[in-house]
């Protein structure tokens, strides 16, 4: 099988990489990235065999319709993305450049690709387009978790963008059949993942005894998903999802920002305690609110984990342990 992952040098798709390749000796990886600023070409191990790596944007038609033509893929899954809704506040313009109008040109080619490819592999193809939590918008703290079938409301920029090229994927699979999966998955935390985010920005601000930055008040609640537990989610949703199907992917692991900060520096605090064993959560600070702060993100995952038989293994404390330790390592403070 041949697989051509977009954004595969960033923080899920790089995860996703290293698992994928390790499912079986017969998989052939094409890696489209353009390296941006959150991503790191050495995020993929050296020893990875049957990969090959293309810099380049997903916009980019004639160079998409080249790898398509050359390789032949039987399967696409795009990561590609701006993700940050910081940067998403401040500069509106890049994500639904990149986000929407990339990714039209993108699913375009693809689905000219699969338009004429022989009957055989055009059945058995699959286009997963990952996304976001937040295209469901905000929940109150005794709300339900948000279902598959449950409306977009976006609250910023960035889940503006995503929303609509899941609305550009599923309008592809009605209109042309064109084999969609739609994943939308909790907030990702582990290795690789760009200290812009929450947890390794918690985790480095510590380690360089700098303020530990909290909007608001810190009771935003979120659900936190460990990279690996999604990856596997993934894997499963390629042996079994339904084109023109949603999974909603989550890991029942509610927590506040606060709490979760605190939980990071008590695990620092133990883990790489400071020289005058000054607990690391001194250095937490509140700052002004986000513009359009969402106060809680929550998703049922009953339906892949009924029909795909999956589910998080990894605790909230567990994964936190080993992501802590995985930033020891990268910032070389820790064998």
């Amino acid at each position: 099988m041949t697989i051509l992952i977009t954004g595969g040098a960033g923080f899920i798709g790089s995860n996703f990489i290293k698992i994928w390749n390790n499912t079986s000796e017969n998989r052939k990886i094409i890696n489209l990235d353009k390296l941006s600023y959150s991503s790191n070409i050495k995020n993929i191990p050296i020893e990875i065999k049957n990969y090959k790596f293309i810099k380049g944007n997903i916009g980019n038609v004639n160079l998409v319709k080249n790898i398509l033509h050359k390789y032949q893929p039987d399967l696409i899954i795009n990561f590609a993305a701006e993700t940050h809704v910081d940067t998403s506040i401040s500069n509106p313009k890049i994500f639904a450049q990149n986000n929407i109008m990339d990714f039209l040109n993108f699913i375009e080619t693809c689905k000219y690709y699969w338009a004429n490819i022989n009957q055989d592999k055009k059945e058995k193809f699959k286009f997963i387009q990952i996304s976001t939590d937040e295209i469901y918008g905000s929940l109150k703290k005794n709300e339900k978790p948000f279902a598959e079938n449950s409306p977009y409301k976006t609250n910023n920029p960035y889940s503006a963008s995503k929303a609509s090229a899941n609305h550009i994927a599923q309008s592809f699979f009605q209109t042309y059949g064109f084999p969609v999966i739609i994943t939308i998955s909790t907030n990702n935390y582990g290795p690789h993942q760009h200290t812009e985010k929450f947890i390794p920005k918690i985790i480095t601000s510590a380690l360089h005894n700098t303020i530990i930055p909290i909007y608001g008040d810190g009771q935003q609640i979120r659900d936190w998903l460990y990279v690996t537990d999604h990856c596997n989610a993934l894997i499963k949703i390629i042996k079994y999802g339904i084109p023109g199907e949603s999974y909603n992917i989550g890991a029942n692991n509610e927590i506040n920002n606060l709490e979760l900060a605190i939980l990071l520096c008590e695990i620092l605090d133990k883990t790489y305690p400071k020289k005058n064993y000054e607990t690391y959560k001194i250095n937490i600070k509140f700052i002004n609110d986000r513009p359009g702060h969402d106060t809680r993100y929550s998703i049922d995952s009953t339906k892949i984990q009924t029909i795909m038989k999956w589910k998080p293994i990894e605790e909230i404390t567990s994964g936190l342990h080993k992501t802590v330790n995985w930033y020891l390592k990268k910032l070389k403070l820790f064998k």
